[in-house]
């Protein structure tokens, strides 16, 4: 009977070692495999200027599941992200140019603006204060968050047209595109800023009070209360970081359909839909992943019509990853 016991005990223990291992590294293990196919069947892929193209593209979604990484963790879910980007910056371009105006005017010049800095302070303030907004929706009116944030995705849609008046957004100083074009060295500023953020993030969920509080709120809303935590100023606070993210990835007139890839990016890197469970390594991992995918099958000429159904089966199957891996545990 003994001997019985210690072999079901290390079964078990062989199940919960298995999960967490598919849980922690699986999305990491898919990454190398997928860029050991590309590199085999297309050699352009593994080409310095190709590899940091595919930073560059993956920069601005990353900056984004950064802080969706936050929503998921407390089991939330933001699908604002894409259109409160955009209208952070249609804000950011009138404030760089001196107003609605001049969004369109043939001229690169600013001379009527308030300067670059001013404009990525306004986007910033715009995603705080729509995530704001969200937040006290979700954590202190009890709205679902799925109903918050698909009317926040249309709401904020909808004002970027009405700023603008449908206007196109063109012609900015060099100043003002290098942020999002630049260079130093061989490595785009886009990536730069992405990773350092990630690597802030990191330290945030794993090193100190906040991040473990997120996780206890993830974990179990109602245990994390009695236990002291303030549960409604922690989820408030995760959708006024999305917000930040969102101001600061700001493109103009951009963002449809960014908030699928975020979302994909994150919960293929294990942060379970459920709350509790994940982390920004994981989130970097699923964010370069689908990066890419897209990018090796661009170069072996796959159409992106094809390339977005795999993307939505892979989301799926990510999900019932998680789903198995609870079960186990």
């Amino acid at each position: 009977m003994t001997t019985q016991r210690a072999a079901k005990s290390n079964a078990r223990s062989g199940g919960a070692n298995w999960t967490a291992y598919a849980s922690q590294f699986g999305a990491l293990g898919v990454l190398i495999i997928i860029c050991i196919v590309f590199a085999i069947l297309e050699p352009a892929f593994i080409s310095p200027i190709n590899l940091f193209n595919v930073l560059r593209q993956v920069s601005i979604y990353g900056l984004l599941a950064l802080g969706m990484t936050f929503v998921i963790l407390t089991g939330g879910i933001d699908l604002s992200v894409g259109s409160l980007l955009a209208l952070a910056g249609l804000v950011a371009a009138a404030v760089y140019k001196g107003g609605t105006g001049l969004l369109s005017a043939g001229t690169a010049g600013q001379a009527a603006g308030y300067g670059l800095w001013a404009a990525i302070g306004a986007a910033i303030l715009v995603g705080v204060l729509g995530g704001l907004l969200q937040g006290t929706a979700v954590a202190k009116l009890k709205v679902p968050p799925f109903i918050v944030t698909l009317g926040g995705l249309t709401a904020f849609r909808g004002l970027a047209l009405v700023f603008s008046g449908g206007q196109p957004i063109s012609t900015f100083t060099d100043e003002y595109k290098y942020w999002g074009q630049g260079m130093v060295g061989p490595v785009p500023v886009p990536v730069i800023i992405f990773l350092s953020f990630a690597v802030l993030m990191f330290i945030v969920l794993r090193y100190t009070r906040y991040g473990r509080h997120v996780y206890a709120v993830g974990g179990n809303a109602e245990a994390a209360r009695l236990s002291g935590l303030k549960v409604t100023r922690v989820v408030l606070s995760v959708y006024v970081i999305t917000g930040f993210f969102a101001g600061l990835s700001a493109e103009q007139v951009a963002g449809v359909g960014y908030e699928l890839t975020v979302i994909a990016g994150v919960v293929i890197g294990g942060t379970s839909l459920f709350g509790g469970e994940g982390g920004i390594f994981g989130t970097v991992i699923g964010i370069l992943l689908i990066g890419v995918l897209s990018n090796g099958l661009t170069l072996m000429n796959v159409s992106p019509y094809y390339q977005q159904i795999l993307v939505g089966l892979i989301i799926v199957f990510a999900v019932y990853l998680d789903q198995l891996i609870k079960r186990r545990r």
